[in-house]
Parts: structure tokens; sequence; C-alpha cells
């Protein structure tokens, strides 16, 4: 990641903070509003109470993503379908095993405590990737959850139903033994998104990570558990999962913008902390793009990949401006196509796609205004708008609150395609306005 950061910073992408700034309350209240402003990654060198600078909004655009593993953002839906193909391949080996390099340790409580969102309960680790294996077969896990402080030996972690790192602990549990585990905080920048991608139960994202990179990435032993992780991370905390326990944690200020009340969760004892030389701490605000980008690209190219494989004329994928509504670009083949690629979204996303809308070729999927346009001027709401009810969705919904899907057919009319040809302004993509206007 640091080398990554080195080349933002280079590149004059970078927006560094020197003033000191309290990693409660301020540092998230700054790194808001900045990102409304300037959508850059920041640094803070100097946070009150610790040693160690923080940096965010690190992977907060698509073409950020795109770059860590060299693709064309306009592309980045199909292309990271891709990433399940990455892991099954067979080129080389993916890991290459070195001894430690020069580490430190530190407390838990020396690390930037973070409290995010007004009501937090606690400081919170928002951005620690979790590294685990399957304590049956020994695959390899990376996963995302976050983790409240409690003390220098207690994080309390929420662990969703169906993540693979559940079915670990659960697996591990039945056995009667923890699950020994490690957060990787500042991680390989391609394991930044495998992490998050929508690979199958038996590959291992961090081998998907190191295909992506172009080269083996360099493996060290834990020190307190039988583990390996990526030599290069900035902070590697160490311990396992406690058998049978849980506490409580919360609230917390979560994604969807509310806040996540105090439930009994996983009970995560902190074993030892190790941090590399000049150590950077990754920090990602909740809500904000860093978190929810890499969600939406992750529900869209599941959706892109699984719709493909069953109707033709997909052209792509995206969540806009949220990630429970899916906007599906297609070529439409035949009469009632989108009606089709409508159904067969909330089969290929149960989870996610509350809301769907399909759109053709013309339309602009990243512009919530183009997609409005169509739908305020292709669709018809009593014909072309499907509401299917009582129909279950996001997992953590005891309320019912996102039961029930919209389905919005936003195309042209099949038989009268050239009725509905857009108006174009010739020469507008020619015009440079410094050549009309002072100071434009």
């Amino acid at each position: 990641m640091r080398d990554y950061v080195a080349r933002l910073r280079e590149r004059g992408d970078l927006l560094v903070v020197d003033k000191e700034i309290d990693p409660f309350h301020e540092l998230a209240a700054v790194t808001h509003v900045a990102q409304k402003r300037w959508g850059k990654p920041i640094l803070f060198t100097n946070v009150k109470g610790t040693r160690f600078p923080v940096i965010t909004n690190v992977y907060g655009s698509r073409e950020r993503l795109a770059e860590v593993i060299g693709i064309d953002s306009a592309d980045f839906c199909r292309q990271w379908s891709n990433l399940a193909n990455l892991g099954s391949a067979s080129v080389g080996d993916p890991f290459v095993k070195v001894e430690d390099p020069e580490l430190t340790e530190c407390k838990l409580s020396d690390l930037p405590l973070i409290t995010y969102s007004d009501r937090d309960a606690a400081p919170y680790f928002t951005s620690a990737m979790f590294i685990a294996k399957d304590p049956e077969t020994g695959i390899g896990n990376l996963s995302y959850h976050r983790s409240m402080y409690v003390s220098d030996s207690e994080l309390r972690c929420r662990l969703a139903p169906r993540h693979h790192l559940t079915i670990y602990h659960e697996k591990a549990e039945k056995m009667g033994k923890p699950l020994e585990a490690a957060m990787l905080i500042g991680a390989p920048a391609t394991s930044f998104l495998t992490a998050a991608a929508p690979l199958p139960y038996d590959v291992d994202e961090l081998e998907v990570a190191a295909r992506l990179k172009g080269s083996p990435i360099a493996m060290r032993k834990c020190k307190y558990i039988d583990l390996e992780v990526p030599a290069d991370t900035e902070i590697v905390i160490e311990g396992r999962f406690l058998p049978n326990e849980r506490r409580p944690e919360g609230p917390f200020g979560e994604f969807m913008g509310y806040y996540v009340p105090e439930g009994p969760n996983a009970v995560f004892e902190v074993l030892g902390v190790t941090v590399r030389r000049d150590a950077m701490f990754h920090s990602i605000l909740c809500g904000s793009a860093e978190e929810v980008l890499t969600l939406e690209l992750s529900v869209s190219a599941n959706i892109f990949q699984r719709l493909s494989a069953a109707l033709p004329g997909i052209l792509d994928v995206t969540c806009q401006p949220f990630v429970n509504h899916a906007v599906i670009k297609v070529d439409q083949q035949f009469e009632g196509h989108a009606r089709q690629v409508m159904l067969a979204t909330i089969g290929a996303e149960p989870i996610w796609a509350k809301v769907v809308t399909v759109v053709d070729e013309d339309v602009n999927i990243y512009s919530m205004d183009d997609v409005m346009w169509a739908t305020l001027t292709r669709c018809r709401p009593d014909k072309d708008m499907l509401i299917i009810p009582d129909t279950p969705s996001f997992y953590r919904d005891e309320a019912k609150d996102h039961w029930g899907r919209l389905l919005i057919d936003a195309t042209k009319p099949f038989h009268r395609k050239a009725e509905f040809e857009r108006k174009k302004i010739r020469l507008a993509d020619q015009v440079d306005l410094a050549d009309w206007f002072e100071n434009a």
C-alpha cells in the first residue's frame, strides 16, 4: 500500500495534513468534508495520542481501484468478473516465504483509536482485513469486519451471516476450539479488492491478489498464531476468536447511514501487534466511497457475471446511487428482453437488488440524471414497473424494511426504437470553451 501512496504523493493526488488532529470525531469530520469536496486520499501526519500517521480514502474512486490492478475503469465490471478465473489459474507459486522483516511490537492502544459517528459506542477498526483459514480444509480467506476496541487484549467483531469467516468461526466452535486469525491494516493494494470480490468459497482471495499483482506475494510467519501474512502489511493484529462467546458490540454508524444497535457479537482475543518501520494506519470512513464503492463493484460484478451466463446483450452493470439499486445496460435482442433481465437480476443477486432498472446502450449508467431521464421518458409506470411484494433482500432486516422489489423497464419500446433516438448537438464534443470565454 505504501508504494501506491508514494505514487499518489508524487503526482500531487495526495492531500497531506500536518496540523495535529484528534481521532475522537475530529479526524472523521475533516475526512468527511474533504472527501465531499475533493475526493482525494488524505494523509494525517500528526494524530493526537499516537505516533502513527493515518491514511484514508486511498481506494475511494473507480479510477484508483482500476489503477491498482491495471485495468480500464470504464470496463471495470467486465474485467473484475474475471477474478474467479484468476483464482483457478495455475501460474506458478503465488507466495514466497521470507524471514521476518524489521518489525516492532506495540499495544493495541498505541494505534490510532478513531471514533467515527456521533453515537458510536467506542473507537473502531474499520479497514482491518481479516485473514483466516477454514479449520476443515485449510483454504484461506480475506474479509472485512468492523471491530470495536475494548482493551489491549479484546476486540468485539461483527461477523455477518453467510460470510466465509463466520462459517470458519462456527466450524471451529463445533470443534470446541478458538479460530486463529490476523487483522491486516495496510495490506497489499490488490488484496483490498479481492477481499471484497465475489469469489467462490473454495478460492483463496490472497492467491488471486498475487495473480493480480503479477508476481508472488512475500509472506512471513506470525509471531503468536500459526498463520502467515503478507510481509509488507503495515500493521498486523494477531489473535483468535473465542468459541461460544458473544459480548455486546455497538451501536455503530454503518454504511447505510444509520446506527446498528448494540447486539451480541464475536469476541477477538488480541495476542500481539506487530508493525513495520514507519508504519501507516489505514482508516476507512464508514459509508464513504472507499467503503461503499468496493461493495457496489463487487455486487455489480456478480450480477454482470451471472446475467451474462444466462442472457445475451448484457453490456454493463452498476449499483447507483447506492448498492441496493442495480442498473443494467443492455443491447435489446427481442421484445420482453428487459423484463427477463429484471427477473434474472433478483435471482442473480437475492440480497442487494432491491430496485432494478434496465436501460438501453445509449444511457450513461454512471449518471443517475441520465438513468432517471430514461425512466421518465421511456417507462410507463402502469406497464413497465413491477412490484414484487413480500420478498426479502438485505439479510439483516428483522423489521422487514427492505422486503419487496421494484423492477423498472426504462428501455425503448422494442418495435419503436427509431422514435427514441436521442438528439445530438453537432460539434459539441469538439468545443473548447477557452476559445470562446475568458477565464474559462
